[in-house]
């Protein structure tokens, strides 16, 4: 069969913003198909076109409805292509979703969706297969590209992978992007500054986990304010992942930066300034590294950093793929031990998960000198960020 369909439904929110490039569609569309058990009558949909639906918390409304137009045509099978970006639980959300609109009209319904990494966008696959009481029937690996093959006319049992639950989910979420964003950008090998921190731990896991510990390279990078447990931490990581570790001392690179600004300085106490040559002293020497070697340079600072400006510009803040940008402080954590749990070992060392996280800027510095709890800070971020509440709501939310 070869058709065409223009999507009626254009997202205007979150990451989209369709109607700006496109016009909708004004019709539905519908074809015949010769099947096993006779002919059917087939509709398309696109993506958004089947999200309009008042089961769906916190969505606006559309003013038309092309699952139930597309139905009224005669369609008795629906056929859903769809590129729809992955976040946490929301195979859990579709699925609800969709099954609630399979049952109303009670007709089966096969959803279709891309699988990839696109830049900052990450497709999570899990295409499925409901019949017209809205149960699903079959589904596709997540994350990964799968061939399905399904008879909608056999009551035999058809095959049904597993559905991630909300925070399994993101670790191979994160291992897809990172893959595809090197695949497709042309890098095969990757650096990470290690500090003995949770952050870059992680990373780095993620990092073998999409391209194999030969393809990456620690590097750490001490100064006089860096504990010797964070080094050994490093080290203990690098041997436990079986990638290359560096040792860049910075101590010497540090004082003479601080010797050329002493003249300007000498009225005014250390603060903010000196702990950012540090970081930006790193910067320069993993981007120094990726230029020389072709390396792409992973960042590694997480959401709850980046949404409160807790992190250095032109410093840790280079990189060409920021990993965690997009996940909370208390989320790594979780992540970290889960990689523990399923390594069976204490992959990512047990003193990282257990000391209180510092940047190792300044003297016995500590986040939490500067932060809330990482715990409160997430919460707050969640209701500002992700749930668009105002200031006073959240307050009031204590």
């Amino acid at each position: 069969v070869s058709t065409w369909y223009a999507k009626m439904l254009l997202p205007t929110y979150d990451v989209f913003d369709e109607s700006r490039y496109f016009n909708a569609g004004q019709g539905v569309h519908t074809f015949s198909l010769h099947t096993g058990a006779g002919l059917r009558c087939v509709g398309l949909t696109i993506c958004e076109d089947l999200w309009n639906n008042h089961q769906f918390e916190g969505r606006r409304v559309y003013g038309v409805d092309p699952v139930a137009k597309t139905v009224a045509a005669g369609a008795t099978l629906l056929i859903n292509l769809s590129a729809s970006p992955y976040r946490a639980g929301i195979q859990n959300d579709r699925e609800t979703l969709f099954a609630g609109q399979v049952r109303e009209h009670h007709v089966p319904l096969i959803y279709v969706n891309q699988v990839g990494g696109n830049d900052d966008l990450i497709f999570d696959g899990g295409s499925a297969v409901f019949d017209a009481d809205g149960r699903v029937i079959a589904r596709a690996k997540p994350f990964a590209e799968d061939l399905l093959i399904v008879d909608l006319d056999s009551s035999s049992p058809q095959r049904v992978e597993a559905c991630p639950a909300r925070i399994e989910g993101i670790r191979p979420a994160l291992v897809l992007g990172i893959r595809d964003y090197l695949v497709k950008c042309g890098f095969n090998d990757v650096v990470v500054g290690l500090s003995g921190g949770i952050d870059s731990a992680l990373t780095a896991v993620l990092a073998v986990e999409a391209v194999g510990a030969e393809h990456v390279h620690g590097v750490a990078m001490p100064s006089r304010f860096s504990s010797e447990h964070s080094l050994a931490d490093a080290r203990e990581l690098a041997a436990n992942l079986g990638i290359e570790l560096r040792t860049v001392p910075i101590e010497d690179v540090h004082r003479s930066f601080e010797e050329s600004v002493r003249p300007f300085f000498a009225d005014r106490p250390p603060g903010v300034a000196e702990e950012n040559m540090q970081a930006r002293i790193r910067g320069i020497l993993l981007m120094a590294l990726s230029n020389k070697f072709g390396w792409l340079l992973l960042t590694t600072g997480n959401k709850s950093e980046l949404a409160v400006g807790y992190c250095t510009l032109y410093g840790d803040m280079c990189g060409g793929l920021a990993v965690l940008s997009d996940v909370p402080k208390t989320v790594v954590y979780e992540l970290s031990r889960m990689v523990n749990r399923s390594a069976g070992r204490a992959l990512i060392p047990a003193r990282t998960l257990e000391k209180p996280p510092s940047a190792e800027l300044r003297e016995n510095q500590t986040d939490q000198d500067t932060l809330p709890p990482y715990d409160v800070l997430d919460a707050i971020l969640e209701h500002y960020v992700e749930r668009d509440r105002a200031v006073e709501d959240i307050v009031a939310l204590g």
